[in-house]
C-alpha cells in the first residue's frame, strides 16, 4: 500500500505527471540510452523504440499503477503486473536493472516537471516506483523458478531441425534443444523469446508463440516478417526468412505468457486476426488432445485465404473437436481453398454467430480488432472478466483500461 502522506501527494500531482508522462518516457529512454547504449543494442526492441510504442506503454502502465494506488487503495492491478512479469522474465530481466532504470526515470521526471518536483512530491514517486518494481521483481523470481532458470540466464541452444513455408510472409521453424535434454514444458498460448545476432552486432530478442502440442519432443514456432509499410521494417522478421535453415542455431529462452487456458470445460470462443491465430492453434491442439466436449467457436480475420497462415492447421484442428465450428471472415476472399470453415467477406462481425451462454473468450490481433471482438462478445452478454487476450508487443490496450 502506497503511504497515507504519498497517497495525498500523489493524487495532487497525477494530473500533472499524467499530462506529462509520455515527455516523461521520451527523456526517460533518452537519458537511459546514453548512459547504456548496450541496453537498446541487446534487451530493448528497437522497432518498438523507433515507433514509439514502447514509450506510450511505459508511461501508460506507469499512470495506471499510480492511479490504481489512490482510486483503489490496498489493491494492485495484478492483470498488468503479470503481463509485465511474463514478458520481463522471457528476457532476463534482473533485479538490479530496476535500479538502473529509477535512476533515469525519476532525473526525467524532475526534468520535465522542474520546480513542481519538491522533495514531498520526489519521495512521494519513489514510492510508487518501488512498490511497481518490487511487485514485479517478486513475481519474477517466482516465473523464473517455476522454469528452474536464473535471471539473466534464461537462454539455451536449441538447433532447427526443419523450416516450412506457411505464406509468402510467414515461415515456421521447428527448433529441438541441441543440449539434447527434453524441451521444457510449455502451457497452450504461450511464447518463447528468441535471441539473434544481427549484422551490425546488436543482439535484438522478440517473442514468438509457441505452437503444435504440449507433449511433441519438439517446439515450434511460426515468424510473420513485418513489412514497412505502416512502420520500421521488422529487422529480426527479415533476419529469420533470410538467414535461418535447418540446421542453424537459436538462442532461446523458456516459455512464458499469462494468455492460457483455464482448464475449465466452460464453452470458449478462440478469435483471432493474422499471425494472432498462432497461440489460438496452440490451445485447438490441447483441447483437440484433452476431448474437450464443450463447445468451441473459432473466429479469424484475414485479408486473404493466402495470407492466412496455417489455415489448413486451424480448420484440422477444428474438426477434431466435436463441438466446434469455425468463421473465416477475408477482405479479399478469393480465391479461397476448400475446407470445414464458413468463409465471410470483409472484416469479423458476430451479429449472427452463435455465443453459448458461459464463454470463455480468448482473442489475439491487432488492437482494432480485438476491441471490435471485444466490444461485439460483451453486447452478446459474454462477462468481462471471461474475455481475456494477448498483444503481440508493447500491451498499449491494458495500460490504457
Amino acid at each position: 500500500m502506497l503511504s497515507e502522506t504519498s497517497t495525498a501527494t500523489v493524487r495532487a500531482t497525477l494530473p500533472a505527471v499524467g499530462a506529462a508522462i509520455g515527455d516523461i518516457a521520451d527523456l526517460f529512454y533518452r537519458k537511459l540510452f546514453e548512459a547504456h547504449p548496450e541496453l537498446l543494442r541487446d534487451l530493448f526492441n528497437r522497432g518498438n523504440q523507433a515507433s514509439g510504442t514502447q514509450r506510450r506503454a511505459l508511461a501508460g502502465s506507469i499512470a495506471a499503477f499510480a492511479t490504481q494506488l489512490v482510486e483503489n487503495p490496498g489493491t494492485r492491478p495484478d492483470v498488468m503486473l503479470n503481463r509485465i512479469a511474463h514478458k520481463h522474465a522471457s528476457l532476463g530481466i534482473t533485479a538490479p536493472q530496476y535500479a538502473v532504470v529509477h535512476t533515469h526515470l525519476l532525473a526525467a521526471v524532475a526534468e520535465v516537471l522542474g520546480d513542481a518536483v519538491t522533495p514531498e512530491v520526489a519521495a512521494a514517486w519513489d514510492e510508487v516506483y518501488w512498490l511497481m518494481a518490487n511487485a514485479l521483481i517478486a513475481l519474477e523470481e517466482r516465473l523464473y523458478a517455476q522454469q528452474d532458470v536464473t535471471a539473466g540466464d534464461v537462454w539455451r541452444e536449441w538447433t532447427v531441425t526443419s523450416r516450412v513455408e506457411d505464406t509468402e510472409d510467414v515461415a515456421t521453424f521447428r527448433i529441438t534443444p541441441a543440449d539434447g535434454a527434453p524441451a521444457p514444458a510449455f502451457r497452450p498460448g504461450q511464447y518463447v523469446s528468441v535471441q539473434v545476432e544481427l549484422p551490425d552486432g546488436a543482439h535484438q530478442i522478440r517473442q514468438y508463440s509457441l505452437t503444435g502440442s504440449t507433449r511433441s519432443t519438439t517446439r515450434s514456432f511460426s515468424v510473420k516478417r513485418v513489412r514497412g509499410e505502416a512502420g520500421p521494417e521488422g529487422e529480426v522478421s527479415a533476419h529469420l526468412h533470410e538467414r535461418l535453415r535447418a540446421g542453424d542455431r537459436l538462442r532461446v529462452s523458456a516459455p512464458y505468457g499469462d494468455l492460457v487456458l483455464d482448464g475449465s470445460d466452460a464453452p470458449l470462443l478462440l478469435a483471432s486476426a493474422g499471425i494472432g491465430c498462432t497461440p489460438i492453434l496452440s490451445m485447438l491442439e490441447h483441447l483437440a488432445e484433452q476431448g474437450h466436449g464443450s463447445p468451441v467457436t473459432v473466429v479469424h480475420g484475414d485479408r486473404s485465404p493466402a495470407d492466412h497462415a496455417l489455415r489448413a492447421d486451424h480448420e484440422a484442428l477444428t474438426g477434431r473437436l466435436p463441438g466446434a465450428v469455425s468463421h473465416f471472415w477475408y477482405e479479399n476472399p478469393e480465391p479461397a481453398p476448400s475446407g470445414g470453415s464458413t468463409d465471410r467477406t470483409g472484416r469479423v462481425d458476430l451479429s449472427d454467430v452463435a455465443v453459448a451462454p458461459g464463454t470463455r473468450a480468448y482473442l489475439c490481433g491487432p488492437l482494432p480488432f480485438m476491441r471490435a471482438v471485444r466490444s461485439q462478445l460483451l453486447g452478446k452478454g459474454v462477462a468481462p472478466a471471461d474475455i481475456h487476450y494477448e498483444v503481440f508487443g508493447p500491451d498499449l490496450w491494458l495500460a490504457q483500461d
